[in-house]
């Protein structure tokens, strides 16, 4: 389907102040949809979980179906495997202490240069066990996974894989579903963090065949929350840190305390709201198959929008002087990056092209934005990381436009 932003805008109440939000990869903006559901849910069915009367009934229908509608987002094969929390961070940390009781001495982890810390600090900890750390390295002329350093560091002591589907820094995208076959086939688990991929591609657990995946709504336009996939299988068998009084079955097991329930109602009605974009008849989403299907035909819809939006934006800082773009910019591979770019230029540093373009309302990231191995690996870090500009849907040309005047006029 054919996607353009002029035909969401108006639903970002945020949008209206004119500022151009560039700094996606950090949180999206939300529609009026989403803040709706969530004044809603206070109205309407404010109360804790698994009470004997209205509201609380009414909060249980919430999670129900938060759960249902992050399945569908994921292509999860039952919403039992959706385990919601604060965040992704904290939620990768819980689960990594649930599986430092299977890691012995010897046994080995695997990491990648190339992720988000909250991808790499959690599993680092496993090393208090006995395990062996390993890095797998990256191609520093494009910022992509060496697979060939992947395969020559897995061995049958692999126990477990971290592995991001997209870098958060430079938008590599990852042969995640290659990297899980490969793997399994050693007997490892993989752990997928998908927080950067979920905006820009459509996510199929199930295809991918990783036995955990992460992701945040608030990076693709819902609230602030964490969701984590696991496979029914890992779940069941997996022991918690939990409250003894806690419910023991999965996915609950692995829900410590009491979940933001106005949030859920939020992820609820932010799925929908990218359900809508991937149909052309009735919004109607009791279907199951039904809203699965919007949502791939929005996702595909939104890509190609992104990835227009991108080949200008590229194009136009790669005609500025003295400016050093890091990743893919071979228009040829673009389908393996997100619209995401990771910058530095002579004479600014990354802090002061940030402030520069804040003062004129054009919001970018500066720094490392957590991908702290990667701004290492490549030098970066001790001079400030990098500038990161990032696409959303809702971003237009003439906001890229106006983005890269300024960066020409600095």
């Amino acid at each position: 389907m054919t996607f353009h932003a002029e035909n969401i805008r108006s639903s970002f109440p945020s949008l209206q102040s004119g500022a151009v939000f560039l700094d996606n990869p950090g949180g999206t903006q939300v529609p009026q949809h989403v803040i709706d559901a969530v004044v809603d849910y206070y109205k309407t069915s404010n109360a804790n979980h698994h009470g004997l009367y209205e509201t609380s009934r009414k909060t249980g229908i919430v999670v129900d179906n938060a759960r249902q509608a992050m399945a569908d987002f994921i292509n999860a094969a039952t919403a039992n495997e959706i385990v919601f929390g604060q965040n992704m961070t904290s939620l990768t940390f819980h689960l990594s202490r649930s599986i430092a009781k299977l890691i012995q001495p010897s046994d080995e982890i695997m990491v990648t240069h190339l992720d988000h810390d909250a991808n790499v600090a959690p599993w680092l900890f496993l090393q208090e066990q006995g395990a062996k750390v390993t890095w797998v390295k990256i191609n520093t002329t494009d910022c992509t996974l060496d697979l060939n350093d992947f395969e020559s560091k897995l061995t049958d002591k692999t126990r477990l894989i971290a592995v991001g589907y997209a870098s958060n820094a430079v938008g590599s995208i990852n042969e995640v579903k290659l990297i899980t076959e490969k793997a399994h086939a050693k007997g490892a688990l993989v752990f997928v963090d998908a927080v950067h991929a979920a905006p820009h591609v459509p996510l199929d657990v199930q295809d991918i065949d990783c036995d955990f995946l992460a992701c945040s709504p608030y990076k693709f336009y819902g609230p602030h929350v964490g969701v984590l996939y696991g496979k029914q299988k890992h779940l069941e068998t997996l022991e918690p840190y939990k409250v003894r009084p806690a419910d023991n079955n999965p996915p609950d097991r692995f829900e410590t305390g009491t979940q933001s329930f106005e949030a859920l109602s939020g992820v609820i009605a932010g799925i929908d709201f990218l359900a809508a974009l991937g149909v052309e008849d009735e919004r109607n989403y009791s279907n199951v198959t039904g809203r699965k299907r919007a949502l791939k035909n929005a996702m595909a819809g939104i890509q190609q929008y992104e990835k227009e939006l991108f080949v200008h934006m590229i194009d136009g800082l790669k005609q500025i002087e003295g400016l050093t773009i890091y990743g893919i910019t071979d228009q040829q591979h673009f389908s393996k990056r997100t619209p995401t770019i990771a910058f530095t230029m002579d004479r600014f540093s990354p802090q002061e092209i940030a402030s520069y373009l804040g003062k004129h309302d054009v919001y970018v990231w500066d720094g490392n934005y957590y991908a702290l191995a990667l701004m290492e690996y490549l030098g970066l870090e001790e001079h400030g990381g990098a500038v990161r500009v990032g696409i959303g849907c809702y971003n237009t040309q003439q906001e890229i436009d106006r983005f890269l005047d300024l960066m020409k006029n600095l």
